[in-house]
């Protein structure tokens, strides 16, 4: 499972950074940027003109900036590392024109989901927002158990039909259309092993 999930992570960030980069966003933050695997690859796009990386790990985020110092110092200009929880709101973070949320929103308590919606989709209120997590429906291709999480950090995973409740809800309430789709190999009866929404601010 670890090969496959070294694979997912690439995919994951791979196709975010796309994304983001097609939007047209300038300016853009990653929520809950963990070691710095996606913002890497916004770094290495001259569209973006900013970006920031939001961790709640002050471990996490030191890893960040060793992975980041090695490229080149023009990239490294761009950036802002910030310590701290996409639960609360954040006064630098806003202005942003696009957003992402990549394998964390599984690591938030439950109790604290509406927080997370008060915070970044009524909040920070970035035009553009993507989110990954895990689908588990699929993990039994992964040899897990029945309600066995892929990581032990993880407070839930999400099915499919939970993951679409809870994107259209979050955008009904807060004025964007979710757009849902997901990441890795298909499979017929228990989808794809990452979700993937696509949240686009409807003004």
């Amino acid at each position: 499972m670890e090969l496959e999930e070294y694979d997912l992570h690439q995919q994951r960030w791979l196709r975010v950074a796309s994304m983001l980069k097609g939007s047209g966003a300038r300016r853009v933050v990653d929520l809950g940027c963990g070691s710095g695997g996606l913002l890497q690859y916004l770094l290495r796009e001259p569209q973006f003109e900013q970006v920031a990386g939001l961790e709640l790990s002050g471990e996490l985020l030191a890893q960040a900036k060793m992975r980041l110092e090695r490229l080149p110092a023009a990239c490294r200009q761009r950036l802002t590392l910030i310590c701290g929880s996409y639960a609360e709101p954040h006064a630098a973070l806003s202005g942003f024109d696009a957003a992402a949320m990549v394998e964390t929103i599984e690591h938030v308590p439950p109790s604290h989901l509406s927080l997370v919606e008060r915070s970044v989709f009524a909040g920070l209120r970035s035009r553009l927002l993507v989110l990954t997590t895990p689908n588990h429906d699929y993990n039994p291709l992964f040899g897990l158990a029945r309600g066995e999480y892929r990581d032990p950090d993880h407070r839930f995973e999400w099915t499919r039909d939970r993951f679409r409740d809870w994107a259209r809800g979050v955008a009904s309430r807060n004025g964007y259309r979710a757009s849902l789709s997901g990441l890795g190999e298909w499979h017929p009866d228990l989808g794809q092993p990452t979700h993937l929404a696509l949240f686009e601010r409807q003004d």
